[in-house]
């Protein structure tokens, strides 16, 4: 760290500032082996870096995260003796973006239920106009619902964020539109959604 850092404490025409560790987090991984015959008590819940690269995480290295440019922190609380279940999360500047167009396996959101990590699918059904039931195929590994928006077809206009009824199989289908207490027809057509899910 530049001299000026402290210097400028007693001089202001001096430069100060705070260097943080600088990583890509893309090829990022923990060092978890015992530090002097002790465990790392915190699992490195609360470290802060400087990320330089644009990407996913490593795996196994907590909960597969979409990363860019700036600065995060590992959040990792009541994980004593694994990263399994911590992400990193970025600091300031809103959340950090996620793309779920051409995400087969699904894409990892910002979002965390009661430690699991929420995956996000992009996909497209058609309403006849005349029935409630559409097509909207459970993603693999899928084993809830979190929620759904639906668009109409090729813009970015919500047309709802309800389904009457959702069942978690790959068959034709399988979801029953409406809201949670009335099951309705949607308008004939083509419709854009995005399905967010645990796995």
């Amino acid at each position: 760290m530049d001299g000026s850092n402290f210097e400028g404490l007693a001089n202001q025409s001096y430069g100060r500032g705070l260097g943080f560790p600088r990583t890509n987090l893309t090829t990022f991984t923990f060092d978890t082996s015992p530090m002097d015959n002790t465990v790392i008590v915190s699992d490195f819940d609360g470290m802060v870096v400087y990320n330089t690269a644009t990407g996913n995480t490593a795996a196994g290295q907590g909960v597969t995260t979409a990363v860019a440019p700036g600065f995060y922190y590992f959040s990792n609380p009541g994980n004593p003796g694994n990263i399994t279940n911590g992400r990193w999360v970025p600091i300031g500047g809103g959340s950090s973006k996620f793309d779920v167009t051409n995400a087969a396996a699904g894409t990892p959101t910002n979002t965390l239920v009661n430690g699991a990590q929420v995956y996000a699918i992009k996909g497209t059904f058609a309403a006849s106009g005349s029935s409630t039931a559409v097509n909207i195929p459970a993603p693999t590994g899928m084993t809830a619902l979190y929620g759904i928006t639906i668009y109409k077809a090729g813009t970015n206009t919500v047309y709802d964020r309800s389904l009457y009824s959702y069942t978690i199989a790959t068959t034709a289908g399988n979801a029953i539109t409406g809201s949670p207490s009335m099951s309705v027809v949607y308008p004939a057509g083509t419709y854009d959604y995005v399905i967010e899910y645990l796995k």
